[in-house]
């Protein structure tokens, strides 16, 4: 292990191992100490989100994937965590459990063409250091691509390894998407997405929530939002329901400067409208 710096909340170096594929962080959002996978270490997402924390962003999809390497890098890892003096050199005290696997990095891990490979090669580890139904998987998404067979049958996959998808879904309205996302998505075509996703592997809606420029999310953008909110809950999309949270750390992208953490009471009250109209709400401020 390169780094011996203790890792915090606001620490998520991906280089903190000197490893290309994992690097660990503590999970403020998992309370304990994630793993996390980079199917993107050329920083390259189809996204480019405003509040995105990966330097040098580029449009793009991810490299092709050296599994072997993947795997000795997640083995090597997960021995530091489980049977060296991983949790004691660099995590704090209240936060030294392993609490999950994350799929997740400096872009879309899901644009990998091995992203099904990926999520067998983690199920063999995990059964090898018998984590298997002890901690979760996640994946981290922008859920653009939930509707390719491939990444489908990789959410399949996860599912039978305990796993969960974080499903991001910031914006209603197809300008607040290209303001927020800049994506041309449109926020009907990611609800399909998302009922794809979880038909076939628990699911999360993630929204990050952020002043732009001193002002909240408008009164119509958060309308929007309820909106799509109960439109999820007639439709029976089975949703675990909604992770809420602000910037914790800065952007690295040109916007910013514009950009700045909402009140704790602010997401808490979004929260309570997003509970009135149906769904269960985690809030991380």
């Amino acid at each position: 292990m390169a780094h011996t710096l203790p890792l915090t909340p606001r620490n998520h170096d991906r280089d903190s191992a000197g490893m290309t594929y994992v690097y660990p962080v503590v999970s403020r959002r998992a309370g304990g100490v994630s793993v996390g996978i980079n199917l993107n270490p050329n920083n390259a997402c189809n996204w480019a989100c405003v509040y995105c924390q990966v330097p040098d962003l580029a449009r793009g999809t991810a490299p092709e994937i050296n599994l072997a390497q993947l795997e000795t890098e997640l083995r090597a890892m997960l021995t530091a965590i489980l049977h060296g003096d991983f949790m004691q050199a660099r995590v704090p005290e209240e936060a030294r459990r392993l609490n999950d696997i994350a799929l997740s990095g400096n872009g879309e891990p899901t644009s990998a063409r091995a992203f099904p490979q990926v999520v067998e090669l983690i199920g063999r580890v995990m059964a090898d250091f018998d984590l298997a139904g002890k901690i979760k998987l996640v994946l981290i998404t922008n859920g653009s691509l939930a509707d390719r067979p491939r990444v489908q049958g990789g959410l399949e996959k996860m599912a039978a390894l305990n796993g969960e998808v974080w499903f991001k879904f910031d914006r209603a309205t197809a300008s607040g998407m290209r303001s927020i996302n800049q994506t041309r998505t449109s926020p009907d075509r990611q609800l399909e997405r998302l009922a794809v996703a979880s038909h076939l592997c628990p699911t999360w809606l993630q929204t990050c929530m952020f002043a732009l420029d001193g002002a909240p999310p408008s009164d119509a953008e958060q309308a929007a939002y309820l909106s799509a909110v109960e439109r999820i809950r007639m439709q029976q999309i089975p949703l675990q329901g909604v992770l809420l949270y602000g910037l914790a750390r800065p952007s690295m992208q040109p916007q910013a400067g514009r950009l700045s953490a909402l009140p704790a009471a602010w997401l808490e009250a979004f929260a309570e409208k997003i509970r009135a109209a149906g769904l269960p709400v985690k809030v991380s401020p």
